[in-house]
């Protein structure tokens, strides 16, 4: 064999292994690739996997511990991670308080030396530390997630810029992400890998940013709906209260030899801080009340109960009415509110003087119409509101007044979510409109002057919200 065509056959031989190994390194390359596609199908299918339980468990409406707690394990096994966490915007504003630390989480946040020394003698003590230690909502790289708005991915936390001063000397890798709901910040999801482990990917870090959205959104939704369940609890407990309450008022009009008496309520919310009553009292005298506790709701509606419990205990005693609500205001002072208060008027109706004996409390005035000449006067004895003095002042001030009704006349008590009606111009009803209403209805008797009244006030507001509640009372002299 010649030079020449020994050579030629050493090309071939040495062009045949390198397209070998061309081939064989191809095959490699198809094999890592076909792993990695495998790889990132079945990460999908986890993420498909993990958002499917996602959807059933806020179905259940979920604590934010229970709903943290799946988002995180969840997470972890979708990325592969060793370890996650969530922190919660706490109450107190400027801090992130951790929800859920998995177990083995490595340290997202920075560590005293202190408890560094512990934990290298008991691995307990950091963990411990991990799952109660709240962080500044700009400290660390999960703070400075969150002040992005950004998720971020970070190889090395310890040489992140975020983490210096930290204390922070642990070899990991981490993704952090904000987690954000309506446009709020309520806190941030993170996993970490120590470098040990591996380092994520960038697919590691697509896949992670949508389950934090798809996270935002399950803890955001989970909130609303069981804000919306507890509210709808907490108005189903105050119709049962409403309900209650109304028990509380009159049933119907007390049955008086030569009167007739009227009333109604109509509360602002579902619970009123107004009340009216009418208390039998000896010898036929009829006692009648009409209060307002300041402010509105389940603490003025509370306050209402119990003083008109009182007052129809010390009624009873049949003294003057200014007697009755100093005794009423000494029980009461030592358990109100110093920003309580309640206004009254109570009276004693007595059917055989024809008289009506009543006290002032800080109420508004009472209106009395005189058949005889058809003028409406304006009663205004001196008095304090009850629960502003412990009782030396209130007593010293409070004076009875009598009224002698002729037939015809009428008497008018009412609390000032009457007067102080507003209508769409922001003007109030006022005493001049409520003294011609009950001058145009008195002629016709006490159940005549309370719809008149009531539907007076409405036409003037029309369709704008009651801002107060309404009561009034009225007694007729047949």
């Amino acid at each position: 064999m010649d030079i020449s065509t020994a050579l030629a056959i050493g090309f071939s031989l040495v062009s045949g292994v390198g397209l070998l190994l061309a081939l064989r390194n191809q095959r490699l390359k198809a094999k890592k690739m076909r792993a990695k596609f495998r790889e990132m199908e079945g990460e999908e299918q986890r993420m498909f996997a993990f958002l499917h339980d996602l959807g059933l468990v806020i179905g259940k409406q979920p604590t934010d511990g229970v709903l943290s707690r799946m988002i995180v394990d969840g997470v972890l096994e979708v990325v592969g991670a060793r370890g996650g966490a969530i922190y919660f915007i706490a109450g107190e504003a400027g801090f992130l308080n951790p929800a859920y630390v998995s177990k083995d989480c490595p340290p997202l946040v920075g560590v005293s030396i202190e408890v560094q020394k512990k934990a290298e003698r008991d691995a307990r003590v950091l963990e411990s530390h991990l799952r109660l230690a709240r962080t500044g909502v700009d400290e660390g790289i999960i703070g400075h997630s969150l002040k992005s708005g950004e998720a971020i991915h970070v190889e090395d936390v310890k040489n992140h810029p975020a983490c210096r001063g930290a204390n922070y000397t642990y070899d990991v890798s981490a993704m952090v992400s904000p987690l954000n709901y309506a446009g709020k910040d309520i806190g941030v999801l993170a996993v970490a890998r120590r470098h040990e482990d591996g380092f994520f990917s960038a697919n590691d870090f697509a896949v992670f940013r949508s389950v934090a959205e798809q996270s935002s959104f399950a803890i955001g939704n989970a909130r609303v709906h069981r804000d919306a369940n507890e509210k709808k609890a907490i108005e189903g407990e105050l119709r049962n209260a409403r309900e209650v309450q109304r028990v509380l008022l009159p049933q119907e009009d007390p049955v008086v030899a030569g009167f007739r008496v009227n009333g109604t309520n109509l509360p602002a919310r579902i619970i009123s801080g107004d009340y009216y009553d009418y208390i039998d009292l000896l010898d036929g005298k009829l006692g009648v009340v009409i209060a307002d506790v300041s402010g509105k709701g389940v603490s003025a509606g509370l306050l209402m109960a119990m003083c008109r419990s009182l007052l129809r205990a010390v009624s009873l005693t049949n003294a003057s009415p200014s007697v009755v609500l100093g005794a009423v205001n000494r029980y009461l002072f030592p358990d109100i509110r110093e920003d309580m208060f309640i206004s009254m008027i109570y009276g004693i109706l007595d059917p055989v003087s024809g008289s009506l004996t009543f006290t002032r409390a800080g109420h508004d005035p009472a209106l009395i119409y005189r058949k005889l000449d058809g003028e409406v006067q304006v009663s205004r004895p001196k008095g304090l509101a009850l629960g502003i003095d412990s009782g030396a002042v209130f007593e010293r001030v409070a004076q009875d007044e009598v009224v002698t009704l002729e037939s015809g006349d009428c008497v008018l008590f009412f609390t000032d979510g009457v007067k102080e009606a507003i209508n769409a111009q922001e003007e109030e009803f006022g005493m001049e409109r409520l003294a011609v209403a009950f001058r145009e209805s008195a002629g016709m008797g006490a159940e005549a002057v309370v719809k008149r009244v009531q539907g007076a006030v409405k036409d003037f507001t029309g369709d704008g919200p009651q801002m107060d509640d309404v009561t009034i009372v009225a007694i007729e002299k047949r």
